[in-house]
């Protein structure tokens, strides 16, 4: 299946703009699977450099995961300040301590305004993006976290050893 909301300027972005090679993760922030590709991608971020350029977008399974929902609005809150990239490696890297005063924790070792932090945590335009992320998400074929692209295609494929990397590396060659 083919990304059906192309990459625009509301995605949170690292990298080039123009890198030949894009990968895009919908991930949930609780998910043990995430939290394994989290370190993968990071390890190809490094090996391809400049060659990429990583989207995440939010897919919170809050059925699944009672705390994904309050960490993507945390890593939203934090946008709004930001710091949207410090706030994801910190939920990733503090996986197992998403509760409310955890997120504040880390809020607070950000710099972030606590106040202005707490408030766009219940900010409804928040949870309308993380909502628009999902669905998205599920239009384009993500049936469970990660869901990952590699130049706007599903990768159904081994993301934990090589197969990602590898599929990267094959569509920088075409």
């Amino acid at each position: 299946m083919a990304l059906r909301n192309p990459v625009s300027a509301a995605d949170h972005i690292q990298g080039d703009a123009n890198a030949p090679l894009e990968l895009i993760e919908y991930g949930d922030y609780q998910c043990p699977h995430c939290g394994r590709a989290y370190s993968v991608i990071k390890s190809i971020q490094q090996e391809l450099g400049d060659k990429l350029r990583f989207v995440y977008r939010n897919f919170p399974l809050t059925q699944s995961h009672p705390q994904a929902m309050g960490a993507a609005l945390a890593a939203e809150a934090a946008a709004l300040q930001g710091t949207f990239w410090e706030m994801h490696d910190t939920l990733f890297e503090n996986q197992r301590k998403l509760n409310p005063s955890a997120l504040i924790r880390y809020a607070e070792r950000l710099d972030l305004d606590i106040g202005r932090f707490c408030t766009d945590m219940e900010n409804p335009e928040l949870q309308q993006r993380i909502e628009m992320e999902f669905y998205s998400g599920m239009r384009s074929g993500v049936n469970g976290t990660p869901g990952l692209f590699v130049n706007g295609q599903l990768f159904e494929g081994d993301w934990e050893n090589s197969g990602l990397l590898n599929a990267l590396q094959s569509a920088e060659r075409i």
